[in-house]
């Protein structure tokens, strides 16, 4: 019995140790693009205690919708936001989208998902003209991300 009990604590506190491991208690930073082992297009944000992956899926070929795969990873908060209500998209033309959707599961730890944007405004595409766009999104762990792609201009 006594084993198993030194067994239980040692197990136990290697657990704790691990996610005390995970908190970032330096100051909120960025992961420097240079630094990553991501696809060229994926922008990845580490600031608190949540880590952000943004990667857009059609910005070559948007048809209705610009959509992005948004994955978001924590030890402790919880994901149960609406993204929709969160984030914005901006052209540097001076365009400024809604989503329309954020189609992913509700709550955890572990969230991946679609946020999916109109692609046209007021009858005209939006990356009509657009040489970047921005994506900023508010109230995760209480932090302002922004993720910014620059577009191959025809």
């Amino acid at each position: 019995m006594k084993h198993f009990i030194s067994v239980l604590i040692l197990a136990v506190s290697i657990f704790l140790a691990g996610c005390a491991s995970a908190q970032n208690n330096s100051a909120p930073t960025k992961i420097p693009t240079n630094t990553r082992t991501a696809p060229a297009s994926m922008e990845i944000d580490s600031q608190g205690a949540v880590t952000v992956e943004i990667t857009p899926l059609n910005l070559d070929q948007p048809g209705d919708t610009l959509k992005f795969d948004v994955a978001m990873n924590t030890h402790m908060v919880d994901l149960s936001m609406d993204l929709a209500k969160l984030t914005t998209l901006t052209t540097d033309t001076g365009l400024t989208l809604q989503p329309t959707v954020w189609d992913a599961p509700k709550g955890g730890h572990h969230v991946e998902g679609t946020l999916a944007f109109p692609a046209t405004q007021s009858g005209k595409a939006i990356l009509d003209s657009a040489k970047q766009l921005t994506l900023t999104m508010t109230g995760v762990d209480n932090v302002t991300r922004t993720f910014t792609w620059n577009l191959n201009v025809k």
